[in-house]
């Protein structure tokens, strides 16, 4: 693997620790009342979707073992330019859902 596909690879993985920090053992209802919080988040979310977008272009054999990648790449599209749509319980749905498996998805790349 190109030495910057493992930086994106771990831009990614440290966004993704970065929002499971901010949100910790936190209810929804704590999340969405905390702009601040939120804020974070969709950042590191930002970072995510640019991240594995590079990475399509400079190692897409690398990025087509991140399952979803399309979709992440559209989700922080919606978040950057879109914001004003943005669905919060859809974000937390996310966290709590989808960014285990990424995170489990990157570390594997990263240890080959």
């Amino acid at each position: 693997m190109r030495l910057e596909s493992r930086k994106l690879l771990e831009d990614i993985r440290h966004a993704v620790c970065e929002i499971q920090r901010f949100v910790g053992d936190a209810a929804f209802e704590a999340y969405a009342a905390s702009s601040l919080i939120r804020s974070a988040v969709e950042r590191q979310f930002e970072i995510i979707g640019e991240a594995l977008s590079r990475l399509v272009k400079l190692d897409p054999k690398t990025a087509a073992e991140v399952g979803d990648f399309r979709r992440i790449i559209s989700f922080r599209n919606i978040l950057a330019h879109a914001y004003d749509a943005v669905d919060h319980r859809i974000v937390w749905g996310i966290i709590r859902n989808d960014l285990p498996r990424l995170l489990g998805q990157v570390q594997i790349l990263l240890a080959r």
